[in-house]
């Protein structure tokens, strides 16, 4: 007998009880349906972080300050005063800098006629664009002469000004932060963001204005750096390294009082936990596939038991053990394929919902939807072979007999 008459003569009998080949299938499309929602989810976290982590820059490195220590208690890291904007200007002097930002933050109320906000003020300098990869909307940006006279002028991220009611036709006019008058040069183009650390949710102002009116003293919290190429990623760090640790005048045992993070390490991170927790997610999803197989044997076994008369007949008009054998399997190979093309749509569904209101790309490429599709229709292979057998090497005599 071909396949396609075995697939014929299982979609037959499959439509003959729906209803207890829809229950049947119901564990296999639970059990496709959570491994392709769950690790959509996963890939969609992933490249979640990946796109935010390559929006704060390109060819990133950021230096921030070691940990204060008062007598033999340490601090948490970045709890000291260790850099200064001279710092600042030694590192870009070197080779392959694209370009260096001092950075200075306060928490600070912002007012605009009747609305207001809290938010983050960024003290910088012009390089602060090309080394956190933002573009200017509306106006323009920060310039060296507005650093240099501790101008007053404010560039408002896109959240910001839409906190505040600002657009377009806000150049020009002023607004208040921490009690003081700034007037707007400009606004941002969107990254897109959320939460506490959004990076549209914040005001640029001159690094020099933040020190005088807000912080005070040369020091700086953070210097962003930017690398002229990522080949250049390692070199770049060990100069900046050697250059600070001469800047601080550290002896040579002395611990660095600053550290150095670069971005395609964090990148690499966040990778690497997004993929294992992935694997995790869609490990555990694979249960309920099992769990499905197992429901397909036991309704299989059924099946061979209710149809013993119909094995005997068939073996008596020369049917062959293996005939069969493959009849059964296909019943229970087709059970599990059209399950796993069901679990498929609707755990694409699952996951497109989930990406929409979690606010993250829909992710998910072929092969893990391929790999679904195969792993449900191996449980059924693996969970069909026992009742097939069962049916193989029925005594055609016993069977007929069989009440």
């Amino acid at each position: 007998m071909s396949i396609f008459e075995l697939i014929r003569l299982a979609l037959s009998r499959l439509g003959s009880s729906r209803l207890r080949a829809a229950l049947t299938m119901l564990g296999v499309i639970i059990g496709v349906a959570s491994v392709v929602a769950l690790v959509s989810v996963g890939q969609g976290t992933t490249s979640s972080i990946t796109s935010r982590l390559s929006s704060l820059g390109t060819n990133l490195l950021t230096v921030n300050p070691g940990a204060a220590r008062t007598g033999n208690t340490f601090g948490a890291a970045g709890s000291s005063n260790s850099l200064t904007t001279d710092d600042a200007d030694a590192i870009r002097t070197l080779d392959d800098v694209a370009g260096v930002a001092p950075e200075l933050s306060s928490q600070q109320l912002v007012v605009a006629g009747d609305s207001n906000t809290t938010t983050s003020i960024v003290g910088t300098t012009p390089d602060y664009m090309t080394v956190r990869a933002y573009a200017v909307w509306q106006g323009s940006f920060v310039s060296d002469v507005m650093v240099d006279q501790r101008l007053n002028v404010a560039v408002l991220g896109a959240t910001t000004a839409q906190d505040l009611g600002l657009g377009a036709d806000a150049i020009g006019s002023s607004v208040s932060i921490g009690g003081l008058p700034f007037q707007v040069i400009g606004i941002l183009q969107a990254k897109g963001g959320a939460g506490a650390q959004n990076p549209d949710d914040q005001v640029i102002v001159p690094i020099s204005t933040v020190q005088k009116y807000f912080e005070g003293g040369d020091t700086v919290r953070t210097i962003g750096v930017s690398v002229s190429s990522a080949p250049q990623m390692d070199t770049v760090k060990a100069e900046i390294t050697a250059l600070l640790r001469d800047q601080h005048e550290l002896a040579a045992d002395a611990s660095d009082d600053f550290t150095i993070f670069d971005q395609a390490q964090l990148l690499e991170t966040a990778s690497s936990i997004s993929g294992t927790l992935t694997i995790l997610l869609g490990g555990i999803a694979s249960i309920s596939l099992v769990v499905g197989g197992i429901g397909i044997m036991n309704i299989m076994l059924v099946s061979v038991r209710e149809r013993t008369r119909e094995i005997g007949i068939r073996k008596a008009i020369g049917a062959r053990a293996r005939d069969i054998l493959s009849q059964f399997l296909i019943e229970a190979l087709t059970l599990s394929l059209l399950g796993g093309v069901i679990g498929v749509l609707v755990g694409l569904g699952v996951s497109a919902l989930i990406a929409r209101v979690a606010g993250w790309p829909f992710t998910l490429d072929a092969t893990t939807l391929i790999a679904a599709t195969g792993f449900s229709a191996a449980v059924g292979i693996v969970f069909g072979v026992w009742p097939a057998r069962q049916a193989a090497v029925l005594d055609p005599i016993t069977a007929l007999r069989y009440e």
